[in-house]
């Protein structure tokens, strides 16, 4: 049996750039995991939507209840489905409160 190696595992320490919703994507909190790579998200223009969490972000960063994320509506059923494709630690999202990127209410 060949030894394959330790899998890198990147910790938030090594995220240390934060990004900011580009055209066509929206902040979002998490409302509920349903399981699988499934969350219900409340996104910034009102609508609630169910979020597919990424490959490659499912295997590198934990999603929870509350956090806030960045969300890519799909280009059908836009208004229902879309995909997280970033999630923020505490420090940076009150950083994005503090520099009135999200409401402080969020």
């Amino acid at each position: 049996m060949r030894d394959m190696g330790k899998r890198q595992v990147k910790n938030e320490a090594a995220l240390k750039e934060i990004r900011l919703p580009e055209e066509g994507e929206l902040f979002g909190r998490v409302l509920k995991m349903m399981g699988g790579e499934n969350v219900m998200i409340k996104c910034a223009d009102n609508l609630t939507r169910r979020g597919r969490i990424r490959g490659k972000l499912k295997r590198r960063v934990w999603i929870r209840d509350n956090d806030i994320v960045i969300i890519a509506p799909w280009d059908f059923k836009e208004k229902e489905r879309g995909d997280i494709i970033w999630r923020f630690t505490l420090p940076q999202v009150q950083w994005l409160k503090d520099e009135k990127h999200i409401p402080i209410d969020f």
